[in-house]
């Protein structure tokens, strides 16, 4: 068969299919469709073939189980076996000497907490181990406000807010926030733990740069840990490293594709104590470029003549701190946190912010208790004066008088951290755990004499992690929180007690 014929004999079968496809019904229509749409996109009719072919091709495809066992058949001889030499390991790290004694030595309370708690043994000490900063807890009128919410709302809404969680009580609360920050928007979380660490995630991704302070607190590490950002780190409070790392950035990516950039810090440092540098750091992001995000946690509700916190103690607008995370369950005894910016800034965390969306709403007694101690923070002044005088009647038993430890606090915030002197560590050559150690023995050694105190703890390192990892160790350190409802007197006498413990302590060890 020669050419000729060839395509003589392809034209006859190709006529012969085009008068048996006129014979379908609807193929006229059929083909006025393809023939358009070939003239008007033919991309387009490439692509239907394609999908039409891969049809045909999935369709007339061989069948195969999905089920097919792939791996080898074990007797019950060989799993017994296996199971037998099988050891779980554990979901925590086994306890050392030093976690075993101190868990067997940790005071029990008996009956509500307060200045004055009373231990299992029958003993009252003086309590300041807890964050009962206005003597909250012993509010007649809080614990009446919240009784009534419990009788009318129950215990917790058990849904999440933007499902059927969302209560007039939360509604108020973020009002209130709003109004006492000065900013037009607050959403409010049901974990304080869980705010930070669930709003550095939703506006910060893959391939978007955070640079952080190095002593923020766990709540912070974890959020940042979970964005899977680009992390710089700049030394602590030194606003000097902090203009050196911001130019690095910029200059890194005046190149490359833009992406956001945020600068993340506290307000009072949970693990330190002391003050950011607000005024500098609102300077430097907006020379950079940057977004700044404050953890409020312990400043809110302690800092400034209202507590609104950092901003108002130094005069920052609050406008320029595009986001002010902050916590209802330490000065307001109450519990959750907040999220306080911009209209699009919160609304965009009712749907992107995995701890908003994905956990029961806060239990409408918490919000009610904790709307009512912000207006107690408004309109009753003397709250905020009396803690101040008693932190500064604490400061003068403590720091100037003693010589082996030294308060890195900031001098307005109530909890008052105790670092043994660089000196004392140099001098008796203490590693960590050797101070965690003495540290140990004063907060014994102070409960034994009637006050009870505690030592300032962080998350374990993680296992086989470098010194590069970790980057910033906290400092061990005792941990004191002054609380209004002792009196001046009181306060100083508990001042005494626990230098004393200190110097006794230190003094055995010689």
């Amino acid at each position: 068969m020669d050419l000729y014929d060839a395509q003589s004999w392809l034209a006859d079968i190709l006529n012969e299919l085009s008068i048996q496809f006129q014979k379908v019904p609807g193929s006229a229509i059929f083909a006025r469709y393809v023939k358009s749409s070939y003239q008007d996109d033919p991309v387009r009719s490439a692509v239907e073939l394609f999908l039409f072919l891969f049809a045909v091709r999935y369709l007339l495809a061989p069948k195969y189980s999905t089920q097919k066992k792939s791996y080898v058949k074990l007797t019950d001889e060989e799993i017994d076996d296996l199971v037998d030499e099988w050891t779980p390991e554990p979901l925590v790290a086994p306890q050392n000497q030093f976690e075993r004694a101190e868990n067997e030595k940790r005071p029990v309370l008996v009956g509500p907490t307060g200045p004055k708690s009373r231990l299992s043994g029958g003993r009252t000490v003086t309590n300041l181990a807890s964050y009962n900063f206005y003597n909250l807890v012993a509010n007649e009128d809080l614990k009446e406000k919240a009784i009534q919410t419990l009788r009318t709302y129950g215990v917790g809404p058990c849904g999440p807010p933007g499902f059927y969680g969302t209560q007039d009580v939360h509604m108020k609360i973020e009002a209130d926030i709003a109004s006492h920050l000065g900013t037009p928007a607050c959403i409010i979380y049901a974990q304080a733990f869980s705010t930070i660490s669930s709003v550095i995630p939703a506006f910060s991704k893959r391939g978007d740069i955070i640079v952080v302070d190095r002593a923020v607190n766990y709540a912070i590490r974890k959020g940042i840990q979970i964005s899977r950002s680009t992390i710089k780190w700049y030394d602590h409070n030194d606003m000097k490293d902090l203009q050196r790392v911001l130019d690095g950035v910029v200059k890194e990516q005046a190149k490359k594709p833009l992406t956001r950039r945020f600068i993340v810090t506290e307000g009072l440092f949970e693990n330190i104590g002391d003050m950011v540098d607000l005024p500098t750091i609102v300077d430097l992001k907006r020379r950079y470029k940057f977004r700044l995000i404050l953890d409020e946690t312990w400043s809110f509700g302690v800092l400034g003549r209202t507590g609104v916190g950092v901003t108002e103690h130094q005069h920052v607008d609050v406008g320029e701190v595009d986001m002010i995370v902050g916590s209802l369950a330490g000065p307001l005894c109450a519990g959750g946190g907040f999220c306080a910016g911009s209209n699009e800034i919160v609304e965009h965390q009712r749907l992107s912010a995995a701890s908003y969306t994905f956990s029961a709403a806060l239990p409408a007694m918490l919000a009610t208790t904790a709307s009512e101690g912000l207006a107690m923070l408004e309109t009753n002044g003397e709250m905020l004066s009396q803690v101040r005088e008693n932190i500064k009647a604490m400061w003068a038993q403590l720091d100037p008088r003693s010589d082996w430890v030294h308060c890195t606090s900031a001098v307005e915030n109530p909890i008052m951290i105790l670092a043994l002197k660089a000196e004392v560590v140099h001098q008796r050559k203490l590693e960590l755990s050797g101070q965690e150690l003495l540290l140990q023995e004063m907060v014994d050694e102070c409960l034994n004499n009637g006050v009870m105190i505690t030592r300032l703890k962080s998350m374990p390192r993680p296992i086989n992690a470098t010194s590069k990892e970790v980057g910033w160790e906290l400092q061990p350190a005792l941990k004191v929180c002054i609380t209004s409802g002792l009196s001046r007197k009181e306060t100083e006498k508990a001042g005494v007690v626990i230098r004393h413990a200190i110097t006794k302590v230190m003094n055995r060890k010689r």
